[in-house]
């Protein structure tokens, strides 16, 4: 039996608490059981779901932080009881436990927006998706490109020029016309309603052999392509899929169990603000049932594209009726052989992830094969029969 995961609520929680306005969802027991939207305050988790039905309406209201302020809610109880639920294996049916922040939102992700990304995108391109050819490539692609990539501004005049110099070498990626041509990389990750929140098993593919965490920055949009809040997230990557083929991107990223988002929404407020997005420092840790410890880090500091430019990319010729969420990509690439040398990082069975951020709090999954997780069923139609059951009470 799978065991539990060890959540608190200091942990969970941003370094300052919850001094800034932060927002999720909770499966709330009960004759009508279903996913309520709610806030966590100082004095526990508390139900909002009389006054806003889904977070994807609460985004949508002027100042969503304000809005949230002024409804009082009902109190479900501490958050270190339900983050104790919501880690243990078999939980406790009578005792809400936390889900995903979110609900109708789109879920979407960025691309190869920083350098050392970026690379190596391009090496598992080289490679043909084989980590043991990993390290050989790596060499050559750095010494053929030549210049510090995170000093190339995407469509820029001196990325143009880089361009016409790599093609005429015939050492053109796919994944260079994304990272420093004009156009960035979004693509959808997942359908509505399939993100994992915190506490609960990820997954990957059983027949993936080289694959790893993506620990990221996700920004809340709303119906009017404004950015009202941030979240953490983990955009699970199969790098053997993908660097096979980019054609093969859906089934490196959108598997059962492959996106987890939380533990919260951070909304903006005069505590925190795009400003706090654009510094933020995210921190990640695997931790193996083997033993072995991967540390890493990926900061938005180093980004290529600013997340305003990002989302007007996103919603240039498209327009998102219940708002959006958009993973900004990660400066994180995993090189440390966990293996025999040279055969880099790929992940195991039972390894627990964290990706924490000081302005964003914790997000912490344990790591199963995706055929092993339990089916995706609850969706949209399911959501609209409890939101209509609720507004009937």
């Amino acid at each position: 039996m799978t065991a539990d995961l060890e959540l608190d609520a200091q942990s969970c929680l941003p370094d300052d608490g919850t001094a800034g306005t932060l927002i999720g969802r909770c499966w709330v027991p009960g004759a009508q059981a279903g996913p309520s939207v709610v806030a966590v305050r100082a004095d526990g988790v508390f139900d909002l779901s009389a006054r806003f039905a889904t977070v994807s309406d609460l985004l949508d209201e002027s100042d969503p932080a304000r809005a949230v302020q002024a409804v009082s809610g009902t109190r479900l109880g501490a958050l270190a009881d339900i983050l104790r639920n919501t880690g243990r294996a078999q939980r406790d049916a009578a005792v809400p436990h936390l889900l995903a922040p979110v609900d109708l939102q789109v879920i979407k992700a960025a691309g190869v927006t920083f350098a050392t990304s970026l690379l190596e995108r391009v090496i598992e391109e080289q490679a043909k998706g084989d980590p043991a050819r990993a390290d050989a490539v790596r060499a050559e692609v750095q010494r053929a490109i030549g210049v510090n990539l995170a000093a190339v501004k995407p469509g820029s005049p001196q990325a143009a020029a880089l361009k016409a110099a790599l093609q005429a070498r015939g050492l053109w990626s796919q994944y260079l016309e994304v990272g420093i041509g004009p156009d960035a990389e979004v693509f959808t990750k997942a359908p509505l309603l399939s993100a994992l929140g915190t506490g609960v098993a990820i997954g990957v593919r059983g027949d993936s052999a080289w694959n790893n965490p993506e620990p990221e920055v996700v920004l809340a949009v709303n119906s009017r392509g404004e950015i009202v809040g941030a979240t953490l997230g983990n955009d699970v990557n199969l790098r053997d899929f993908e660097g096979r083929s980019a054609l093969l991107l859906g089934k490196s990223k959108d598997n059962n169990g492959s996106t987890a988002i939380g533990p919260f929404i951070r909304l903006f407020d005069s505590t925190f603000g795009l400003d706090d997005v654009r510094r933020a420092d995210l921190a990640l840790t695997v931790t193996g049932a083997d033993g072995f410890v991967l540390e890493g880090a990926s900061t938005m500091r180093e980004i290529s594209r600013d997340p305003l430019e990002l989302v007007a990319q996103t919603t240039a010729m498209h327009q998102y009726p219940d708002g959006f969420v958009l993973f900004c990509g990660t400066l994180f690439a995993p090189t440390q052989d966990r293996g025999a040398p040279g055969s880099g990082f790929t992940h195991r069975v039972g390894d627990v992830v964290r990706i924490r951020s000081a302005r964003l709090g914790e997000l912490v999954n344990r790591v199963e094969h995706c055929e092993r997780l339990a089916p995706w069923r609850y969706g949209v139609r399911d959501l609209l029969r409890h939101v209509a059951l609720r507004s009937a009470r």
